[in-house]
């Protein structure tokens, strides 16, 4: 699950404030259902999700760049708008 938070990511936002909302506002809706239940009680992918979603993406221990994952939840939450 460490791919969930790649390595720049931090300084990334730092320097694009606004895509932290993207990234959360896609996040949410990757999150594993029932997550409150299980710990760490945060609203997180489930890990089987997440790795078959790197793996759709590059290949076997794939990681995506900071920028890269800003444009995936740009286009998540184009299509889930329809546009």
């Amino acid at each position: 699950m460490s791919s969930l938070w790649p390595r720049g990511l931090g300084s990334y936002l730092v320097r694009h404030p606004s895509s932290a909302w993207t990234l959360a506002r896609a996040g949410w809706t990757l999150r594993a259902s029932s997550w409150w239940r299980h710990p760490p009680f945060l609203p997180l992918p489930d890990a089987a999700y997440w790795e078959f979603r790197l793996f759709t993406y590059g290949g076997a221990g794939a990681t995506m760049s900071p920028a890269a994952m800003v444009d995936a939840a740009h286009w998540s939450l184009r299509q889930r708008q329809g546009g």
